[in-house]
């Protein structure tokens, strides 16, 4: 395999307005509607450029699908994860580990969001 071994994610929710306020508030971003191939799936995209390293994906709500738990963890990458940690609970979600050393491999933060999905934020500073 020549690429990184992730091409995509979703991340479950179940109010998608809340959902959608609370990723842009605490990243800084806009997220764009997404067609679905099926009409029972609602899909907004985080801001992708195919020439890029790294993976995109996006915010999907689809009956018989919950949100919440922590069977995959997502990381976002930050400047300064500290920053993106700052916004969360403003945002309606919680610290669940505060900005933390990973040494050589820079800084991580864990938070949940308003749909119980647990998160992570990395940075190199």
């Amino acid at each position: 395999m020549n690429r990184n071994p992730v091409g995509w994610f979703e991340i479950y929710v179940q109010d998608m307005p809340r959902a959608k306020k609370f990723y842009e508030s605490v990243l800084g971003v806009v997220l764009e509607k997404l067609e679905s191939p099926f009409p029972d799936l609602e899909m907004l995209a985080f801001p992708m450029n195919m020439a890029a390293g790294g993976a995109s994906g996006a915010l999907a709500r689809m009956e018989g699908c919950p949100s919440g738990g922590m069977g995959t963890l997502i990381y976002f990458s930050c400047e300064d994860c500290e920053t993106e940690q700052s916004r969360v609970e403003t945002a309606g979600g919680k610290v669940c580990k505060p900005k933390m050393s990973i040494g050589p491999y820079g800084f991580i933060a864990l938070v949940t969001d308003t749909e119980g999905n647990v998160i992570g934020l990395h940075s190199m500073k």
